[in-house]
């Protein structure tokens, strides 16, 4: 099965206290936001399904920098699933290559981690998809999707965008409180989510 997700941010401190993106106050410290997101994925994703992750997987300064690249990594390996992801604006091109160098094949015969710079496309339920960090701007579009990231907990005005970061608020296109915190999204919950921000706009016009 294919998930979707962006931004989980792991070990980033000012996030929790952010007055611009996604306050996580439900969280005192990074470490227990990182094992809430952990549980709430592997609940849901086995070690055989794909994951799709948008960009931002950790951010952290630390001395010296490749310590943030061993920790990210660490939990990355604790994560089910194959990885595929795209290069968002907190992920620095040296983690991913440090990714790279770390890869295994995991139990199905696939790498852990596949990486896109910028973006890559598939296709499910009659739909073109683009996945990439940031927002694109499609126009009207009658079966072009975009799942993004980047903008934490604020969505975009057209029907054809999708925000799949864990702090999305389009998350709400769900029924109430079936997507734990940081649980990436099935394919059939991004169909769902699609159909109903359609479904908004088009009595909201």
């Amino acid at each position: 099965m294919d998930f979707y997700t962006s931004d989980t941010h792991f070990y980033h401190q000012d996030l929790l206290l952010s007055q611009i993106f996604s306050p996580r106050k439900q969280f005192l410290t990074v470490e227990d936001m990182n094992e809430t997101i952990i549980a709430n994925w592997n609940s849901k994703v086995k070690p055989t399904d794909t994951v799709y992750h948008l960009g931002d997987i950790s951010m952290k300064f630390t001395k010296p920098p490749k310590l943030i690249m061993s920790e990210t990594l660490a939990i990355l390996k604790r994560l089910h699933g194959n990885f595929i992801i795209i290069k968002g604006n907190h992920d620095q091109t040296a983690l991913l290559k440090f990714l790279k160098q770390n890869n295994d094949i995991t139990a199905n015969q696939k790498p852990k981690f596949t990486i896109h710079e910028v973006g890559t496309r598939v296709k499910f339920a009659h739909y073109e998809v683009f996945l990439t960090h940031y927002p694109l701007i499609f126009g009207m579009t009658k079966n072009q999707i975009n799942l993004h990231g980047h903008i934490h907990n604020y969505a975009m005005p057209h029907q054809e965008n999708i925000n799949v970061g864990i702090d999305s608020p389009e998350i709400g296109y769900l029924p109430k409180n079936s997507v734990p915190f940081g649980a990436p999204l099935s394919q059939n919950e991004v169909i769902e989510m699609i159909q109903a921000k359609r479904h908004h706009m088009l009595r909201n016009r």
